[in-house]
C-alpha cells in the first residue's frame, strides 16, 4: 500500500505492526522501569466498527437483524451516527488509520484481543478498561430501539467472546442505552454480574437529562448492586453551539469537557448524589481543568440561590470531590498540582482517586487517575506512589515474599485504586492489602 506523505512523496508499507509502531515506546518502558509499576489504562478504546460481522448477530430483533446485517453493502450509511467531521487522521499522517486492516494476527485468536494486548505490552499496561468508539454517539440514533439493540448486541458480544479471551486483562463498564430506561435496566439486571464486567457507562453526547425521574431506577440498580457508573464525555461537530468552529481541533477541545460540565450540573444541582450516596460515579476523558472551574461556578450560584438547590445539604463542590475523575487527555502544561503540606509541587498519582479539590483556590488536590498510558515517570516522583507487581509478574506465579519485597501483594490492583470503593472491580477480586505501599 503506498501512503501519501508530505509534498505528493509516497511511502510504500506493507503491513501495519502495532509491535513495531510501539517500538520507542517500548524502549522507554524498559528504561523507566515501568514494568516493576502497574499501570491501569482507565480509558481503552476499541473500535467496533471493525468487528460488526462478529457482534451484530446479537441483536435481539429477528426484523432490525436483518435491516441491519442485510443492508451492509457499499454506499450504506453508518449504523450509528458518526461525529467523523474535519481531519482527525491529519491528511494520512497518522497511518494507523488507514493501516489498520492489514495487521496480521494469529488465526484462532480474537483479533481484536491480541491487537490490544500487543499495545499494552509494548506500553507496559497490565490492565484496560474497555469502551467503544463510534458507539460514543450512540445517543444521537434517531431510532430509540435500535440504540437498545446496538447497546444488547456489543454487550453480549464485549462479555461472552472479547473479556473471557483477554487472559483477566481487559474489564468494561458497558454501555447503557439511557433512551430506554425499561431496557438499561434489563440489560443491569443481565449483564451486570458477569465477569469483567466492573459497571455501567452513560454516553455523554445526548440530549437527555440524566436527572428525568424515568432514570432513577438505573442508578438505584447500580447502588444496590456496588456497580459503577460512568460518564464518558465524546465530542459531536454537529451541536449548535459548536456548529460556528471552523477546526476539528477547536471542537475536540471544547466538546469533551462540554458535556461532562453539562451532565454534572445536571446530576450535581438536581441532588442525585445525596438520593444515591452510595453510587460511585466516574467522569472520563473531559481533562480535569473543568473541574475546579464548575465547583466555583456551582458554588456561587449555591450561594445565592440556595432555595434552587432543594436537596443539597453542603455545596456542589463538595459532592464533587467525592466522584471520580480520569485525567485523558493529560493538561500537565496548565495544571499544577500540589499536595504537600508545605506547598511544595506533587506529581499525579497514578491511580483512580477522589480530586481532593478546593472551590476558592485553583490548585488541584492530592490524586487524580492517570488513562491511555499517560503514567508519569517513576523517578519524577516523590512522596508516596501506589505501586505493585504487574500482571505478567504475578501471573507467572512468582514468590510472594519477592513480591512483598517489592512493597506489593496479589491485591496490587485493589492497593492501586486506592481510595476507590472496593466494588469497582467486585468481590474476591486480589487479595491483600488496600492501602498505600511506599517506593522500595
Amino acid at each position: 500500500m503506498d501512503l501519501i506523505a508530505d509534498r505528493g512523496r509516497r511511502v510504500a508499507i506493507e503491513e501495519l505492526n502495532t509491535t513495531g509502531l510501539l517500538a520507542h515506546a517500548r524502549k522507554q518502558a524498559q528504561q523507566r522501569n515501568l514494568d516493576d509499576i502497574l499501570i491501569v489504562d482507565v480509558d481503552a478504546h476499541h473500535y467496533e466498527n471493525e468487528c460488526l460481522d462478529e457482534f451484530l448477530p446479537f441483536i435481539e430483533n429477528d426484523v432490525l437483524r436483518q435491516l441491519t446485517l442485510g443492508g451492509r453493502g457499499k454506499g450504506r450509511g453508518s449504523i450509528v451516527p458518526t461525529n467523523a467531521v474535519g481531519f482527525q487522521e491529519m491528511g494520512g499522517r497518522i497511518t494507523r488509520y488507514p493501516m489498520r486492516s492489514s495487521e496480521k494476527t494469529t488465526p484462532g485468536k480474537l483479533r481484536d484481543v491480541e491487537l490490544g494486548h500487543r499495545w499494552m505490552d509494548a506500553l507496559s499496561v497490565d490492565y484496560s478498561c474497555l469502551f467503544p468508539t463510534l458507539m460514543l454517539a450512540v445517543g444521537l440514533h434517531p431510532d430509540p430501539e435500535m440504540e437498545v439493540q446496538l447497546c444488547w448486541a456489543y454487550n453480549r458480544w464485549l462479555t461472552e467472546k472479547a473479556l473471557p479471551e483477554g487472559g483477566g486483562r481487559f474489564y468494561s463498564m458497558l454501555t447503557l442505552p439511557l433512551s430506554d430506561p425499561d431496557a438499561a435496566l434489563r440489560q443491569i439486571e443481565t449483564f451486570g454480574a458477569r465477569k469483567y464486567v466492573t459497571g455501567f457507562m452513560i454516553t455523554c453526547v445526548r440530549s437527555l437529562a440524566v436527572h428525568h425521574n424515568a432514570h432513577m431506577k438505573i442508578y438505584r440498580a447500580l447502588e444496590e448492586r456496588g456497580l459503577v457508573l460512568s460518564f464518558h464525555s465524546a465530542i459531536n461537530p454537529g451541536e449548535p453551539v459548536f456548529r460556528n468552529l471552523n477546526r476539528f481541533a477547536s471542537v475536540h477541545a471544547l466538546g469533551f469537557p462540554f458535556y461532562n460540565i453539562l451532565h454534572m450540573t445536571n446530576w450535581v444541582t438536581n441532588g442525585l448524589a445525596e438520593r444515591f450516596p452510595k453510587l460511585p460515579v466516574i467522569w472520563i476523558e473531559g481533562g480535569i481543568a473543568w473541574v475546579p472551574f464548575l465547583m466555583q461556578r456551582l458554588d456561587h450560584e449555591y450561594m445565592l440561590r440556595s432555595s434552587e438547590y432543594p436537596l443539597l445539604k453542603k455545596k456542589p463542590s463538595d459532592y464533587m470531590r467525592g466522584m471520580y475523575y480520569a485525567s485523558q487527555p493529560m493538561e500537565a502544561d496548565n495544571v499544577h498540582v500540589r499536595n504537600d503540606q508545605r506547598g511544595n509541587p506533587a506529581p499525579l498519582r497514578v491511580g483512580l482517586s477522589p480530586l481532593g479539590l478546593r472551590s476558592a483556590q485553583p490548585n488541584l488536590g492530592p490524586a487524580v487517575s492517570v488513562g491511555e498510558g499517560q503514567a508519569q515517570h517513576p523517578r519524577r516522583q516523590r512522596g508516596p506512589l501506589v505501586q505493585a507487581a504487574s500482571a505478567q509478574r504475578a501471573a507467572k506465579g512468582e514468590p510472594r515474599a519477592v513480591r512483598r519485597r517489592r512493597g506489593v501483594t496479589r491485591g496490587g490492583m485493589r492497593s492501586f485504586l486506592g481510595a476507590l470503593p472496593l466494588p469497582f472491580w467486585g468481590e474476591g477480586w486480589g487479595e491483600g492489602v488496600t492501602g498505600q505501599t511506599e517506593r522500595p
